[in-house]
């Protein structure tokens, strides 16, 4: 059952919802959550059609937002909310409500949603796209116990991983997280099965999928072991390396759908890997609101210390020895500008006209950039980088 309802209000839609369930027979309220889903025009189907498929699982109350751009000036000063009602058949499981906003009331997109949630009902916030960089601080993100972005969907999800991490507040989840969870248990049995210690990792997958990273650094951060990130042609995550005192562990998924388990002294297994779609992606999200510690954690590891020698940040060099560097240089500048002199002076005359080729060592070159005295005293007060001596090349 749909009913259509234009230039509405919240009463008028809770009114409807009523309506509608004493219509098809359904007077009472069975469901467990309100799913807001906040989207745009070109995705609203998408995403829709995967809450309904999740509803199965989880009956929920599904709030669609749409926030759409006013073509003048005129109609963006006008506040206008449209709705659209579905209940029974039309909305799976649970109830769905289609939210159009307007005008100014873009801007307040709370003040419509907080009405119309499930009372004494947890509250999970989507984004399939355009999520805000920081969920929690969103007007619409506060109202909810659980927060849901997708990084793949963004232009840069590698980069925006970082930004990510710098904003986690308990409670946020990605479903580029969501999308390694059968990687990560079946990893977590193989290393189960046998008494090894890791000593290197690798992460094989294609360019800018932001859930091979955050394998990578589930990894690192649980085994504390350099792993390697490297691509390939895909689909999605296609192997993980291992290796340990005992020999390799490799988890290789080709295709996108079987995987193949290697242990090193046992047979080859074979693994259902399949890649999911969305609505099963949601619905595991929707089984656990409590804050996902393991996800902040891997997170928090950072994508630059992924391919580093050790797997941690370099530690920074101490203070006193940059400054001694420094005061060897400047020590022995004077021979060094003492030299420049002697060779500019001697080598003024078969200084070359036109440029010396790339990567070569022409003292002449030295001399004709700066044959001036003033340009030899300015050269005298910068620190020669120690290791070189005092030719034409290092005064250059």
């Amino acid at each position: 059952m749909k009913t259509d309802l234009t230039d509405t209000t919240a009463s008028k839609i809770n009114k409807a919802l009523v309506k509608g369930r004493r219509a098809i027979g359904t007077p009472a309220v069975g469901m467990v959550l309100t799913l807001v889903i906040v989207t745009d025009e070109e995705n609203a189907y998408d995403a829709l059609k995967a809450a309904n498929d999740a509803s199965r699982e989880h009956p929920s109350r599904t709030l669609v937002v749409i926030k759409r751009v006013s073509r003048s000036p005129r109609d963006r000063t006008q506040s206008r909310l449209d709705a659209e009602v579905r209940v029974g058949a039309d909305a799976g499981t649970g109830e769905t409500v289609v939210l159009r906003l307007y005008g100014e009331v873009v801007n307040h997109a709370q003040s419509v949603v907080l009405p119309l949630l499930l009372p004494d009902a947890p509250v999970v916030v989507w984004w399939p796209v355009d999520a805000p960089l920081d969920p929690a601080g969103d007007p619409l993100g506060a109202l909810a116990q659980r927060r849901v972005t997708d990084t793949y969907s963004s232009e840069q999800p590698v980069r925006e991983l970082t930004a990510r991490a710098g904003s986690y507040t308990p409670g946020d989840t990605d479903l580029s997280w969501t999308r390694i969870t059968p990687w990560r248990s079946m990893l977590a049995a193989a290393l189960d099965q046998v008494s090894v210690e890791v000593k290197a990792v690798e992460v094989e997958g294609e360019e800018f999928n932001p859930s091979c990273e955050l394998l990578a650094m589930w990894l690192a951060d649980r085994l504390d072991v350099p792993v390697r990130r490297s691509l390939s042609s895909g689909p999605g995550l296609t192997a993980v390396r291992m290796e340990t005192n005992n020999g390799p562990i490799t988890l290789d998924r080709a295709d996108g759908s079987l995987a193949t388990l290697s242990i090193d002294g046992q047979p080859d297994r074979a693994v259902a890997l399949k890649r999911r779609d969305t609505a099963e992606l949601i619905a595991e999200e929707l089984r656990r609101l409590d804050p996902d510690d393991t996800y902040a954690s891997a997170l928090r590891f950072g994508v630059h210390r992924l391919n580093d020698s050790n797997g941690r940040v370099p530690a920074e060099e101490p203070a006193g020895e940059p400054e001694a560097d420094a005061a060897s240089d400047t020590e022995a500048t004077p021979d060094v500008k003492a030299a420049s002199d002697t060779a500019a002076a001697s080598d003024a005359d078969a200084a070359p006209e036109g440029p010396a080729a790339k990567g070569e060592p022409a003292i002449g070159e030295a001399a004709a950039e700066a044959p001036a005295p003033e340009a030899a005293a300015s050269a005298a007060l910068k620190p020669v980088p120690s290791g070189l001596s005092g030719n034409g090349k290092a005064a250059k």
